[in-house]
């Protein structure tokens, strides 16, 4: 079992330094290969999307550069660079959703009926519009927050009905504390 904890990745006892790397909104998938549904909630080796010799190949190389983390963000840029261009739909989804704006009125403004747009949130980004319009306002309330704005008034100035919203929100969506999550 694989646990994620303060920058170490433990592994039947054994800990290991790890890195990730977090893709704007939508835009895994075009790398990946996998539409982003097929993915959600698991813990998915890149072996088990890419064929065996290339992920080798990759991990030789991130592994044998003097900085690991860097490597992995020059090779991530590189195949990023590669992939299909991203689709401008994506970006004025996340746009809409993240100035706050309804389900329906991101649907009008990008031209899709409610139902394409929830089928195309599901491949883009794992789960429908509605749940990225969560994730989305939880990162817009977390910035705030983490630049000393009290808690109240982050939930207020990002949509929570109250503070006690805002934090079951975090703790639903993240599996923290909301004082936790801002204070890392």
């Amino acid at each position: 079992m694989l646990v994620k904890r303060a920058g170490v990745l433990e592994h039947s006892g054994h800990q290991a330094p790890w890195a990730g790397i977090r893709f704007y909104p939508g835009t895994a998938p075009a790398l990946l290969g996998v539409p982003a549904h097929e993915l959600r909630d698991q813990r998915v080796d890149l072996a088990g999307l890419w064929p065996g010799a290339k992920v080798r190949r990759l991990t030789e190389q991130i592994d044998a550069a003097s900085d690991p983390a860097a490597a992995l963000e020059d090779l991530a840029l590189c195949l990023a660079a590669e992939a299909e261009p991203r689709d401008p739909l994506l970006r004025a989804i996340v746009v809409s959703l993240a100035a706050g704006h309804s389900i329906t009125a991101t649907a009008k403004s990008v031209g899709l009926a409610m139902r394409r747009l929830h089928r195309y949130s599901l491949a883009a980004f794992g789960y429908g519009p509605k749940t990225l319009a969560r994730v989305l306002r939880l990162r817009r309330a977390l910035a705030l927050a983490r630049t000393g704005v009290p808690f109240a008034e982050t939930a207020a100035r990002t949509g929570f009905a109250d503070q006690a919203h805002l934090a079951s929100d975090v703790r639903e969506l993240t599996g923290e504390s909301l004082s936790g999550l801002v204070g890392r």
